[in-house]
């Protein structure tokens, strides 16, 4: 914890002795959903050191401006903004994505990702599937793909229901989605009732009852206090998402090859850093499964029970996957998995 925190301390340090945005020669305006503080979220964290890396790297030449907590808008809609050269760069989560590349859809086939040393070397811009799906993103919406890492770890199902042992605990309870079709077939298989619903809406929706529970990594149903509304939290590991974080196309070509040569090496160790800190996030007795294991009845389920899981709801994603993706879709999802045989 305090090698990383040192370093991400002394990088949004390091920032502040730069140039003012007003001094800047070029502006990077940096967009992501979740909390801004570096120790909260991953993407805090890779936008203190992308922030700082940049400007020191440029000697002030591009400052970076950190736009936190869905501040430009819904993750789609930003999204749209950085295609049309509104915004420069954005980490967004694969249910923005997917409004505009549904092949993101891939990384939601059901207990794919066997442990999370693998997801790691899988999500990855650099992996060999993780070139593969670069490339292909970037011919399909013209972004330029700076980064790719999971979402703050494996999904596990929190609700104000009942723990989840078996399948059958799942039965006709209303789960919120993200606005992904393998998602809700996710729940849909298991005797669920998807309820797809936007990020901002999400607290509300369980503590009012719209929703029973919800599906996210430890970190981030840790930073967004669902603890106060849920009763339950059962570690399913069914589910591992990337964050994509990508930037205009024609702004990334306008830098010196100086430049984006310091924009990518700072993309790739700002992506270590949100790696790192969502592990110690999930880990930590103030912010992880500690955290929430002082309010909500925390519950592990078997390695043979969760193969029923994966029995019962792989068949019904790779239905998705193939009618709505089509060959390219079965493709990138064949790549997906081989490369995790090949690094496991």
């Amino acid at each position: 914890m305090s090698v990383l925190k040192k370093f991400i301390v002394a990088a949004v340090a390091g920032a502040s002795l730069l140039a003012t945005p007003a001094m800047a020669e070029k502006i990077i305006r940096l967009a992501h959903l979740n909390p801004d503080s570096p120790f909260d979220s991953h993407s805090g964290a890779m936008a203190a050191v992308f922030k700082s890396l940049v400007e020191t790297g440029t000697n002030g030449g591009i400052s970076v401006q950190v736009f936190p907590n869905g501040q430009l808008g819904k993750d789609a809609e930003v999204l749209q903004q950085v295609r049309d050269g509104l915004v420069e760069s954005t980490i967004s989560s694969a249910g923005g994505m997917a409004a505009h590349y549904q092949p993101v859809g891939v990384f939601d086939l059901p207990f794919a990702f066997p442990d999370i040393g693998v997801a790691h070397k899988v999500i990855d811009a650099n992996s060999d599937f993780g070139k593969k799906f670069s490339a292909d993103l970037s011919a399909k919406t013209g972004l330029k793909v700076l980064g790719l890492l999971d979402s703050g770890g494996f999904f596990a199902i929190s609700n104000s229901k009942r723990p989840i042992r078996t399948v059958a605990d799942l039965e006709a309870m209303r789960i919120r989605t993200m606005t992904l079709p393998t998602h809700e077939a996710t729940i849909q298989s298991l005797g669920g009732q998807p309820t797809p619903l936007p990020w901002a809406e999400v607290y509300t929706a369980l503590q009012t009852g719209v929703a029973d529970g919800q599906m996210n990594p430890i970190p981030i149903i840790a930073f967004a206090k669902f603890d106060e509304v849920q009763k339950y939290l059962s570690i399913t590991n069914h589910v591992i998402t990337p964050y994509i974080w990508t930037m205009n196309q024609a702004f990334y070509d306008s830098l010196t090859a100086e430049e984006r040569k310091v924009v990518d090496i700072a993309a790739e160790v700002a992506v270590d850093a949100g790696r790192g800190i969502s592990r110690i996030i999930e880990a930590s007795d103030e912010k992880g499964l500690p955290k929430l294991g002082k309010k909500m009845a925390v519950n592990a389920i078997p390695p043979a029970e969760l193969a029923k899981f994966a029995k019962a709801a792989q068949p019904a994603v790779r239905k998705v996957i193939e009618e709505q993706l089509g060959a390219d879709g079965v493709a990138m999802l064949d790549a997906m998995l081989a490369n995790i045989e090949a690094v496991k």
